[in-house]
């Protein structure tokens, strides 16, 4: 199952921002990752602290969609997604990846890629996806980092 060899708690740093102009505040960081339900499940949960609004933490639950490799999966985040979860789906990339994404509402959108490429570090990046009609010369259409988590193992 996706991110089995990751099971077990993991400490970094996470990099945020709200604006694409805006630079990462990079402060700590720490997540587990747990199978559930007999390994066909992966459970990640995180913490990690905003730069003004203090500590956060998030929880995700990622599954296969079919035979094909895709997944679903549901996500909050105490400051990203709240109350509802949101709905993602997606699958495997290139080179180790794999990337989930949901839609938030008027053609934005909300991209999940881990990079798995090596075991003993987990990536896991957050993107904002800004509809072409919405985009402007600071904020051009398409995916920015607003979160970027870098850990390793605990």
């Amino acid at each position: 199952m996706i991110l089995s060899d990751f099971a077990g708690s993991w400490v970094g740093t996470n990099g945020f921002r709200l604006m694409p102009s805006h630079p990462l505040a990079v402060l700590p960081a720490a997540g587990t990752v747990t199978m559930a339900a007999g390994g066909h499940l992966t459970s990640v949960t995180y913490s990690w602290e905003h730069p003004d609004d203090g500590p956060q933490d998030g929880l995700l639950v990622i599954g296969p969609a079919g035979e094909d490799g895709s997944l679903v999966a549901v996500w909050g985040d105490s400051w990203h997604q709240k109350p509802a979860p949101m709905s993602l789906s997606g699958g495997p990339g290139a080179g180790g990846t794999f990337a989930i994404k949901g839609d938030y509402g008027g053609g934005w959108g909300w991209g999940i890629v881990f990079d798995a490429t090596d075991t003993e570090a987990l990536r896991m990046r957050m993107d904002n996806l800004i509809p072409a009609d919405q985009a402007t010369a600071e904020m051009p259409a398409g995916p920015y980092p607003v979160m970027v988590m870098d850990v390793r193992r605990a």
